[in-house]
């Protein structure tokens, strides 16, 4: 089975990220972009992969990007996220495509976007966010 068709085949079974590269497979559901920082960090090699997510926004479009994958369906992604893949040439398709990622209130865009408005660099990208990550889970916004 092509890799691509198989990482949208498992995000029905109840993942939010899933990542295939032939028998390689990588899964989670964790929200946001924690998969993809926690897979960073551990040096985990995703180059060449096929990756399927509930939600891409820019900022885990950025992660992608970083970590080589080869490309990117999602059930819903922003324009933001869009536009950035393509122009580092990343296949993409998704079945929504929307002006941007809101945050979980549904009351302003996503914090994580908002990190990375005005980023253009991979590697800035990850280290602000993970910065931003830090200091939400340690209760400070």
């Amino acid at each position: 089975m092509i890799d691509s068709v198989c990482a949208q085949k498992m995000l029905t079974d109840g993942y939010t990220c899933v990542l295939v590269k032939g028998d390689d497979i990588y899964t989670s559901k964790k929200a946001g972009i924690a998969p993809m920082i926690e897979f960073i960090e551990r040096d985990v090699d995703l180059k060449g992969f096929s990756v399927a997510d509930k939600i891409v926004g820019k900022a885990v479009s950025m992660l992608f990007v970083l970590a080589g994958i080869k490309d990117v369906y999602a059930q819903t992604m922003s324009r933001s996220a869009k536009e950035f893949l393509d122009r580092h040439n990343v296949p993409n398709k998704c079945e929504k495509l929307v002006d941007r990622i809101i945050n979980r209130k549904g009351d302003d865009i996503c914090p994580m976007e908002k990190t990375v408005l005005d980023i253009d660099s991979p590697e800035l990208a990850f280290t602000a966010l993970k910065e931003k990550l830090n200091s939400m889970r340690n209760g400070m916004v």
